[in-house]
C-alpha cells in the first residue's frame, strides 16, 4: 500500500500532475464583465473601506512608536523562545495582508523596511551564554536554531509577501535560500536526511540541528535582570524563565512541527523558484503519511533518525504526552502542539490537489473519537497519548481541527463535527448581520490598540520584543472573512475550536487585484463580500462606492489554485474556464456574482494575474 501511494505522489509530483495550468492555455482573454446596476451603498461596504483606511495612519503610529531610525525594534534585545527574535518579526503581523487585501503601499513599505531593519538587528546581536547564538540571533537572515512553532511564528509576515510582492527579488532569493536549508540542497547546515525523510530535530535553523538533549538554557536565552520588564508569559523572574524550560529536552528526531519548513517550500515553488520545492514538500509530506498510517491513523510526534516512528511514538517536546510543569503553579498544563501541523497539510493540499491529505486528520479525529469514555457521567474524549494511553478528557466529541478539515473538505460530513461558529452560521444563511457586527468588533479593537500605545509608557529599555504586539492595531480577521471568504493566518485562531496558528499561507475562495495599479487587492472605493460558500460554487457581492469606474480582477484562490469555471450575473452565465475574470464596475453600481469552480485544480502561482 505505502509503495503504491508513493507511487501516486510521485505523479503529483510531476509538472503533469494537474491538468496544463489554466495562464499557459491558448485562449481568447475575456472581455470584462460589465456591472452597471446601481446598488445603493451597504453599510458592510462602508465599513470595509472605513476599515482599511484606518489602518494606515493607526500603522504609522505604531511603527513611529516603536521603532527607531534604522528600522530596528525600540526594545532590550534577547535571545530565547519567549520573547527573542521571533516575536520581534511579528511587529508587522497582518501588514502586508492588509495590502494584499487593498490597503494603503505605505504598509507594505513599513513592513519591507522593518523586514530589513531587523535582519540587520538580530544579525549583529550576540548571545554570551547560549553557545548556538555567539556569532548572531541571525545567520544567513534566519534564526540559527529554534523549533518552528517558533520559526513559524517568526515568518508570519515574510510568508505572505508574495501576495505582494511577487517580482521582489530579495523575496525570490530569500525563499529560496530558506527553503534550502530543509531541502538537502544546502549540505552545509544538515537540517534534512533526505534518505530518510526527517528533518532532524525539533530545533534547528542555519547553523543546523540540534541532535542532544536540549537544555532550559537553549530555550529561555541569557540570564538577565528581568524585574524591570513586564513578562507576557507569567513569569515573575528569570529562574521562571528556566523552570518553564526544564522538561523541553526530547528535541533529537523529527518532530510534526517541522513541517512547517513546507511553507517556504509552497513560497519558493509559487514565486517560480522550481519544481523541485514542490517535490521536496510532497515527499516530506507523503513520509509522514506512511508513518501515520503505520501508527494507527494518529501522526506520531516523535520520528526517529533512521526515518521510524519511535517506540515512544507520543514523546517528544510538544508531542501527545508533553504536559510540563508550570512552575508558577507546580500543576502540569497540556502542551500537545501536534494539531497545529494541520496548517502544513494544508501546503501539502496546494501541491498536489489531492484531499487525502486533510482526509489523514479526519481519520485522526475519528480514531480520538472512537476513544470516547464516561467521566463522571459526561461523555468525553481526550487530548492527549501517553504510555498509559489516552487522558487530558475534556466533555464533547473532540472537535481540534474540526473546523480546518471541513473548510477544505466541504463535506456535509465534517460540517456536523465542525461545531457553530459566527461566520459560519452567516455563510449558511443564519446570521445576516455577521459581516458588519466583525467588522464594528475589529474596528473597535483597532481604535482600542491605538489608544493603549499612546498611553504606553515603556521605553526601549524596559520592554522586551513582545511587549508591543499587544498594541499592533492591524485587524484583518473580519476583512479577510468577509472579503476573501479566507481564513486568517495567524492569531487569533481560524475558529474558536482550533489551535493558535503562525506562519500560514492565506487559504481562500477569492482574491483581487487592481489591474489599472498593477497592484494586489481592490481598487479605491472598491468593497466586496463572500456571503455564500459550497464545495463548488462561491457566491460574492462587488460594489464601487466612488464617483469614478473601477476595473478589478477576481481571482480563485489565494495563488489561483481554485478553476473558476464561470460567473454568472442577474441570470446571465459566462464561461470562465481560467483563474481569474475582471469585472468593470461602473460608479456607484454593484452586482451579486454566483461563481462555479473548481477548487484545487490549478497548480499555486503568486504571480500577478497580467504577468502570465
Amino acid at each position: 500500500m505505502n509503495a503504491d501511494r508513493r507511487t501516486v505522489i510521485a505523479g503529483l509530483a510531476s509538472l503533469s500532475a494537474f491538468p496544463s495550468p489554466i495562464w499557459a492555455r491558448t485562449r481568447k482573454p475575456l472581455e470584462p464583465i460589465a456591472l452597471n446596476t446601481p446598488m445603493a451603498a451597504p453599510r458592510w461596504a462602508r465599513m470595509q473601506r472605513d476599515l482599511l483606511t484606518a489602518h494606515t495612519a493607526a500603522c504609522e503610529t505604531y511603527y513611529q512608536r516603536y521603532v527607531d531610525a534604522d528600522d530596528a525594534l525600540k526594545c532590550f534585545v534577547r535571545w530565547g523562545a519567549n520573547d527573542g527574535p521571533d516575536d520581534a518579526a511579528e511587529f508587522t503581523n497582518d501588514w502586508v495582508l492588509l495590502h494584499a487585501l487593498g490597503a494603503s503601499d505605505k504598509l507594505l513599505d513599513l513592513s519591507q523596511r522593518f523586514w530589513e531593519g531587523h535582519l540587520r538587528q538580530y544579525g549583529h546581536a550576540k548571545t554570551r551564554e547560549v553557545a548556538i547564538a555567539r556569532r548572531g540571533m541571525y545567520h544567513r537572515d534566519f534564526p540559527v536554531q529554534m523549533d518552528w512553532q517558533h520559526n513559524a511564528e517568526g515568518l508570519s509576515t515574510f510568508n505572505v509577501m508574495g501576495l505582494s510582492a511577487p517580482n521582489d527579488p530579495r523575496l525570490a532569493r530569500r525563499t529560496r535560500r530558506f527553503a534550502d536549508l530543509y531541502t538537502g540542497r544546502d549540505g552545509v547546515v544538515g537540517n534534512y536526511d533526505p534518505r530518510h525523510r526527517v528533518i532532524r530535530s525539533l530545533m534547528n535553523g542555519s547553523r543546523g540541528p540540534m541532535l542532544r538533549k536540549a537544555t532550559a538554557l537553549d530555550w529561555a536565552g541569557d540570564p538577565f535582570d528581568a524585574s524591570r520588564f513586564h513578562l507576557e508569559h507569567g513569569e515573575d523572574n528569570y529562574a521562571q524563565f528556566l523552570a518553564h524550560y526544564q522538561e523541553y529536552t526530547d528535541v533529537a528526531g523529527d518532530n510534526p512541527l517541522n513541517l512547517q519548513a513546507t511553507t517556504l517550500g509552497l513560497n519558493a515553488y509559487a514565486l517560480g523558484q522550481g519544481d523541485r520545492f514542490r517535490q521536496w514538500s510532497l515527499d516530506y509530506f507523503e513520509a509522514w503519511a506512511e508513518r501515520t498510517r503505520a501508527n494507527g491513523g494518529v501522526i506520531p510526534s516523535k520520528v526517529g533518525l533512521d526515518g521510524k516512528v519511535a517506540p515512544d511514538w507520543w514523546g517528544g517536546t510538544y508531542g501527545w504526552n508533553f504536559s510540563p510543569v508550570v512552575p508558577q503553579t507546580g500543576l502540569r498544563e497540556h502542551r500537545n502542539r501536534v494539531p497545529r501541523s494541520i496548517t502544513a497539510f494544508y501546503n501539502a493540499l496546494l501541491l498536489s490537489g489531492d484531499m487525502e491529505y486533510i482526509y489523514l486528520w479526519r481519520r485522526q479525529s475519528q480514531r480520538i473519537n472512537d476513544a470516547e469514555r464516561s467521566i463522571d457521567g459526561v461523555a468525553s474524549t481526550p487530548t492527549m497519548y501517553g504510555p498509559d494511553g489516552w487522558y487530558g478528557w475534556n466533555p464533547g466529541p473532540y472537535r481540534t481541527s474540526a473546523f480546518e478539515i471541513w473548510y477544505a473538505t466541504q463535506d456535509p460530513l465534517d460540517r456536523a463535527l465542525a461545531g457553530d461558529d459566527p461566520w459560519i452560521a452567516f455563510l449558511e444563511g443564519r446570521n445576516a448581520g455577521y459581516a458588519e457586527t466583525a467588522l464594528a468588533e475589529d474596528r473597535q479593537k483597532l481604535d482600542a490598540r491605538v489608544a493603549a500605545s499612546l498611553a504606553d509608557t515603556s521605553t526601549r529599555e524596559t520592554r522586551l520584543a513582545d511587549w508591543t504586539l499587544g498594541y499592533n492595531p492591524a485587524m484583518a480577521k473580519a476583512l479577510v472573512q468577509t472579503m476573501t471568504g479566507g481564513l486568517h493566518i495567524a492569531r487569533p485562531s481560524w475558529s474558536r475550536t482550533s489551535p493558535p496558528q503562525g506562519g500560514v499561507p492565506l487559504h481562500c475562495r477569492l482574491r483581487y487585484f487592481d489591474p489599472v495599479a498593477k497592484r494586489a487587492g481592490v481598487p479605491e472605493d472598491v468593497a466586496a463580500l463572500v456571503h455564500g460558500m459550497a464545495d463548488r460554487e462561491t457566491r460574492v457581492t462587488l460594489v464601487n462606492l466612488g464617483p469614478k469606474p473601477r476595473e478589478v480582477v477576481v481571482q480563485g484562490g489565494a495563488f489561483g489554485e481554485h478553476r473558476i469555471d464561470s460567473v454568472t450575473e442577474a441570470g446571465i452565465r459566462r464561461d470562465v474556464d481560467g483563474r481569474t475574470f475582471t469585472v468593470s464596475l461602473a460608479p456607484g453600481c454593484g452586482a451579486d456574482l454566483t461563481i462555479a469552480m473548481t477548487r484545487y485544480a490549478n497548480r499555486p502561482s503568486l504571480a500577478m494575474p497580467w504577468t502570465q
